[in-house]
């Protein structure tokens, strides 16, 4: 909000502002404007080149899509502006993290392996559906990314100061007079409007939840590398998938001990939306390479099974 206008900056045009007044947060929105206007053309460009070189008609109107998407991001981010409403600015952020993935999904469906890949059979009793845990998971990430957006478009700073405790117990007090004696004692470094029982709330459900989402991710990589091999490349992508979630954590948590640091708070952002798009993109693999069975008897199965293993084995 260090602009308040749009689609002027400062009353020019918005490729036309000076440099020189390129100055404190002005250089951060108005370079945010110029980013996000360059993703705009570059996303049109991608569409007018589906339309004339692919011959998948879905994926055509999947490059539209894109357009219509990022379209409505730019529209929200200017409302938000204009209308100086914080509630859009939790539709713009998440927005922002489903037009990633749409993206990442194109260029994972134009890619040589995409187009390549021949699925794999893989026999219904033996294997859990992974591409609908991966799916699962996925969204939880997703509405964790919306639940931080959430958080900081409330503008209250910090609802817990401290981690792994809240308001050093294992669940905070949300009483009447113990929300006053917060508010009474807590010191912010940005932002000074009062917190609220259902900011606390909304805390401490982001931490369960980034709970959950570490538990499923790592069983997601443990029954892939159990039913896949540890050289399967789905394996390899959720182990990735694993190590970025471990690294959001720290990052969540670091964002907490350093009283929101905006470079931490940051990175914590950009390794969520990596988390997101990893999970998003394996479960499309797993759905382009994976093909359930139909209940074989116990010799197909067995061949079924290791024809699987051998096709995702990646040669050392």
């Amino acid at each position: 909000m260090s602009v308040p206008d749009w689609p002027t900056t400062y009353g020019y045009n918005m490729f036309l502002f000076p440099i020189s007044k390129w100055v404190g947060g002005i250089f951060w929105e108005h370079l945010h404007r110029l980013v996000a206007s360059s993703i705009g053309s570059m996303t049109v460009i991608l569409a007018g080149w589906l339309w004339l070189k692919e011959e998948r008609r879905w994926l055509r109107w999947l490059g539209l899509a894109a357009v219509i998407v990022v379209s409505a991001q730019g529209v929200l981010g200017g409302l938000r502006v204009t209308l100086y409403k914080d509630e859009l600015g939790i539709f713009h952020a998440t927005l922002a993290q489903m037009f990633f993935v749409l993206v990442s999904s194109i260029a994972l469906f134009t890619s040589q392996w995409w187009v390549a890949e021949k699925p794999a059979a893989l026999v219904r009793g033996d294997q859990f559906p992974l591409r609908y845990f991966y799916l699962g998971a996925a969204v939880c990430i997703l509405v964790q990314l919306a639940l931080g957006s959430t958080m900081r478009h409330q503008h209250a700073g910090l609802a817990i100061p401290d981690f792994p405790t809240a308001y050093g117990s294992l669940w905070p007090d949300i009483s009447g007079p113990a929300i006053e004696r917060y508010n009474q004692t807590r010191i912010e470094s940005v932002a000074t409007n009062p917190i609220t029982a259902v900011q606390i709330l909304l805390q401490m459900v982001h931490r369960i939840l980034a709970l959950v989402i570490i538990v499923m991710v790592a069983s997601a990589w443990w029954m892939t590398r159990k039913q896949l091999g540890s050289q399967s490349r789905l394996t390899k992508i959720s182990m990735l998938w694993f190590g970025l979630l471990c690294l959001q954590v720290v990052l969540g948590a670091a964002t907490i001990w350093s009283h929101k640091s905006a470079d931490v708070a940051t990175a914590h952002v950009a390794v969520g939306a990596l988390s997101l798009v990893t999970g998003s993109l394996l479960f499309l693999s797993a759905s382009r390479s994976l093909k359930v069975a139909q209940a074989p008897g116990p010799v197909e199965a067995r061949s079924q099974a290791s024809q699987a293993i051998d096709e995702f084995n990646v040669p050392a």
